[in-house]
């Protein structure tokens, strides 16, 4: 079987040109009038091109789909921060979306002199060290800033970029990058380039105040979260000279209070400039005219020479390190190994190692701790920077087993590795796996995208040859290597960390400072915004799918069989789709990860994930509220031999006591552990407050019904979960008739379908007044969220949701982020939505958030509440909204099994066609006045439900009490155990 799969994968790389006999190496080529590089035997047919300013432009043309992933990508982050200003190049990252001197502003001339005077006074702020004079500069800068921006229009460039109907915006800075991404259609090309070309000549770093605080509310959150804190103290010692260990993307507390928008300006000058920066494009182009376009787009540009950070090396870690972190979320073991340089021997060696250890199914610690429940759960990472990397283990320890014995098991699988205790043969199921993993992977623009951005920043993209060729070259990586090179890597070299449950007593939180809202100016639009929006496009024409032809029905018994053809290579996507759930069931879930711990009559459970593993395929069972999913998937050469294997497991998993035990024993920890998690605590509120006190997420097994659980009853639903009604679904190389043959030889079908147990049945809430649903939680932070059950779903308000969401809260554009975050900084991330139901005969509900500060939640909550009642109007805003919308349509191709997953959502809502079809017509005549009266049926002046995750030590009962009357809800309530 193994040589069979090897031969396959050859066979499957030379019907693409990538035949793994061939070399990967570098040509140079000449088209259009512009000379490029290019690796031959690239399936993603990347074009490098150099500027003559030394911009770096990638292109990899893909046209299956008419869209445009793009990353400009910096070769500048966290590491090249000064010593004095840390944080710098993220604050920074967050001041190219406010403009330049040609959008973003409505008055140019007027709002430069005040601008400037901020810069004077931030200079001035941070040379005084008195704190009455720093509160009085304070004052001055929050008002001068209020005056400079009834000049200024904010998030106007998120809102060009929903105008030409673009579907993400964002940006991350990272030690070595700063890299901003948007995937825009491919008919505004010229829109875009013009946008991107005028946004990084001049920014102007306006509106920074209340930027700064949002940064402020970024820092807390870190704060907040126990992993983030437990990983800054361990690389401050796997890293005790380098950046990497040295100075955090964030920065400190005391550079926060203190920013220079000089130095920021001076970062910026220095690395921003062409030779240290790359343009990269992946999707629909012609890479000849694009070419062209963007040398035109970013002429400008003028290369300068860079200095970029070149530490000295570190000195080799010889003894165990320890750090010991405190904070109520569950413990923990990290164990950190320091690395070594990008596309280096070492590197590539440690690549394999990781899947040694962990692969999901055949790893040492796959089936020595997870599959034999040794520990909570346990995994292996390797993390790659550019000057080294870091080799993680991490696990969660058991009820009852401490830190230092979880750690133990973990050095355990370190030891194995060192001994040379696993099976020769992973290494060539190690190396098949990667190899279909690398083809399927160019298959998405997005991650050809964020290959080439790293692969840039890490080596400016001249490695990208070896990027290539490393699964294949690790085929030629032998036992014997690895296992001397493990034994010279893993000694006594490491930092642990142990995540205690506790209290914090270091914790401390950047203060609030005094902020008066400023004027966003929706209403405006710059000259130049105005030129990019009205400049003509050529529409794409939507495609929507026609069920009766691009899915071809059949039946095979009883079952409903549904294919449609992978005509790209032989891969193949099998799901049997039951129709049961844990609403039937309360047991069902607990049966499908049983079934993860038991082998057969013929196999034990780690024979057979690694027999998995062997003919790189996957299965797995998931269960839902309604349905069941069986999912299957591979290499087309290995179907009947995986589908074998999962009707062997599904008709033959045997009992097994010791695993039931551990399985008992691994919920209730789990269940712990959800319990000193705040989002699992807001989920639970949510549920609660949308359904009562008998809610999908509480409606649980109690602790003692799990103590008491049988093998026998989830062995017999193991047993007979095909024999309920279901569908199979088909993506893959062979025809209805084909697959229907082969399906018939291995997947047993019942004579009649066996009667599934009534369904629970949930009853929604109705709110008739304002109450608070409040669960305390120790943080720094406060998360509140609003929800309000609307009513049963309706196909007429389709039209009306998609716009009013892209509108009042779906992005940073929106109305909800633009006043809560821009204008106010009342928070760093914050949205609101009119959540549509999956199922015809439930409910709608609106639901908003806002994360702040603890001692902000009274001024966040009543922001929301304003906009949550009265819907400001702001017309470009809305035709952007709306023509976002339009757009993400006309873009969107579903194709290969999604045309399943279409399918089944528009059957649960009563269609038989691509309800998309209905939405694309409705969109068109919308107005401002539908949406504001949908507002005001819908959302305004209703009752809600605040729903309040915070510390009782930060917030206060009487302000809670404003919003409604207040419930304290336990844990137990909300979980149901």
């Amino acid at each position: 079987m193994k040589l069979k799969l090897l031969l396959f994968v050859c066979l499957l790389m030379a019907g693409t040109n990538l035949m793994a006999q061939s070399a990967y190496q570098w040509k140079t080529a000449t088209a259009g009038g512009y000379t490029y590089k290019y690796v031959t035997n690239d399936p993603s047919k990347t074009r490098f091109y150099t500027l003559k300013n030394g911009l770096t432009v990638i292109l990899s043309p893909n046209t299956k789909e008419p869209n445009i992933q793009f990353r400009m990508s910096v070769r500048a982050g966290s590491n090249t921060d000064p010593k004095n200003a840390t944080g710098l190049a993220h604050y920074l990252e967050h001041l190219l979306f406010k403009g330049t001197d040609k959008f973003g502003t409505a008055n140019w001339a007027k709002e430069k002199p005040l601008l400037d005077k901020i810069d004077a006074l931030y200079e001035k702020y941070n040379k005084t060290t008195d704190p009455a004079q720093r509160k009085e500069i304070y004052k001055e800068i929050d008002k001068t800033s209020g005056e400079a921006s009834n000049f200024s229009i904010a998030n106007e460039y998120d809102k060009m970029i929903a105008g030409i109907g673009g579907n993400s915006s964002n940006a991350h800075t990272w030690y070595e990058e700063t890299v901003y991404n948007e995937d825009f259609p491919s008919n505004s090309v010229d829109k875009f380039l013009a946008l991107q070309g005028e946004r990084f000549r001049k920014p102007i770093f306006r509106i920074f105040h209340t930027e700064l605080e949002a940064v402020y509310e970024e820092k807390n959150r870190g704060l907040d979260s126990d992993p983030n804190k437990l990983d800054e103290a361990m690389m401050e010692l796997v890293f005790p000279t380098h950046n990497y260990g040295q100075q955090t993307t964030i920065g400190t507390i005391e550079h926060l209070k203190n920013p220079s928008l000089v130095e920021i300006r001076n970062y910026y000058n220095k690395y921003y400039v062409p030779n240290n920066m790359a343009a990269i494009f992946t999707g629909d182009f012609n890479p000849d005219e694009m070419i062209k376009k963007i040398e035109k787009a970013f002429s400008y540009m003028v290369a300068k020479p860079v200095a970029l950070y070149n530490p000295a090396p570190e000195k080799p870690l010889t003894k165990i390190q320890q750090v010991d972190v405190y904070g109520p979320a569950a413990e923990m073991v990290e164990i950190y190994y320091r690395g070594y340089p990008e596309n280096t021997s070492q590197s590539a060696m440690l690549n394999i190692i990781e899947k040694i250890l962990l692969n999901g199914k055949a790893g040492l610690i796959d089936i020595n701790l997870n599959k034999q429940q040794k520990t909570l759960r346990a995994g292996a990472n390797y993390q790659q920077m550019k000057d080294y990397g870091v080799f993680s283990l991490s696990t969660q320890p058991r009820a009852g087993q401490t830190l230092e014995e979880a750690s133990k098991l973990l050095l355990e699988q370190i030891d194995l590795l060192k001994k040379g205790q696993f099976d020769e043969g992973l290494l060539k199921a190690i190396v098949a796996n990667r190899k279909l993993s690398f083809l399927q992977a160019f298959d998405s623009n997005n991650n050809r995208a964020e290959s080439l951005s790293t692969s840039f920043v890490l080596n400016r993209g001249t490695k990208w040859d070896k990027d290539l060729s490393e699964v294949d070259e690790s085929s030629k990586i032998t036992k014997a290597q690895l296992v001397a090179f493990a034994n010279t890597f893993f000694k006594d070299n490491y930092v642990i960390g142990f995540k205690h449950k506790g209290v914090d007593k270091n914790t401390i939180k950047v203060e609030k400072p005094a902020i008066t809202p400023i004027n966003a100016n929706g209403n405006l639009t710059s000259p130049f915004v105005k030129s990019i929006i009205d400049a003509p496009v050529k529409p794409i024409a939507p495609k929507f799918l026609d069920y009766k032809k691009d899915i071809v029905f059949g039946k095979v018994g009883l079952a409903e069989v549904l294919t449609t053809k992978n005509s790209e290579n032989s891969i193949f996507r099998m799901s049997y789709r039951v129709n049961i759930g844990a609403n039937n069931y309360k047991l069902l879930p607990y049966a499908s990860t049983y079934l993860t711990f038991l082998g057969t009559d013929k196999y034990s459970a780690e024979e057979l994930s690694k027999a998995f593993y062997d003919i790189a395929c996957s299965y797995s069972v998931n269960v839902g509220t309604e349905v069941t999913t069986i999912s299957i998937s591979g290499l087309q050469e290995n179907f009947d031999k995986a589908v074998n294997l999962v009707e062997h497991i599904l008709a033959n998993a045997k009992a097994d006591e010791k695993a039931l035990e551990n399985l008992k024993g691994t919920i209730l920890k789990s269940r712990e552990n959800n319990k000193l998690n705040k989002g699992q605590i807001m989920n639970g509120l949510t549920s609660y407050a949308q359904y009562g006190s008998v809610n999908p997420f509480n409606n649980v097994l109690t602790n003692d019904e799990v103590k008491n659980i049988k093998s026998a009853d989830l062995i017999s639903l193991i047993h007979n979960l095909t024999n309920y009604e279901h569908v199979v679904t088909y993506y893959g190389p062979k025809d209805l008739a084909s697959f229907s043959a082969d399906l018939k030889k291995v997947h047993l079908m019942p004579k009649e379908f066996t009667p599934a147990a009534p369904a629970k049945v949930y009853t929604y809430t109705t709110q008739t007044a304002n109450q608070v649903y409040f669960a305390n939680y120790e943080m720094v932070q406060s998360e509140i969220r609003w929800l309000r059950n609307t009513g049963l779903y309706n196909k007429t308000d389709a039209a009306n949701i998609e716009v009013f969401n892209s509108y009042f809260g779906g992005g940073m554009g929106s109305i909800v982020f633009q006043t809560i975050r821009e204008s106010k900084a009342l928070a760093y991330s914050t949205f609101a939505q009119y959540v549509s139901p999956d199922k015809s005969d439930k409910q709608y509900s609106m639901i908003a958030y806002v994360g702040s500060q603890a001692d902000k939640m009274t001024d966040a909550v009543n922001g929301m509440n304003e906009l949550l009642n009265v819907l400001p109007q702001s017309d470009k805003s809305f035709d952007n909204a709306k023509s976002n919308v339009i757009n993400n349509i006309e873009t969107t191709r579903i194709t290969k099994d999604g045309v399943f997953f279409q399918y089944f959502a528009d059957k649960k809502l009563g269609y038989d066609y691509d309800s998309r079809m209905d939405l694309y017509k409705e969109l068109k005549p919308i107005t401002f006045a539908n949406i504001k009266d949908f507002h005001t049926q819908k959302v305004a002046n209703k009752p809600y439900t605040y729903l309040v995750v915070a510390s009782d030590k930060k917030v206060k009962m009487e302000d809670m009490q404003k919003f409604g009357a207040v419930t304290t809800l336990t844990l137990e309530q909300l979980f149901g155990y």
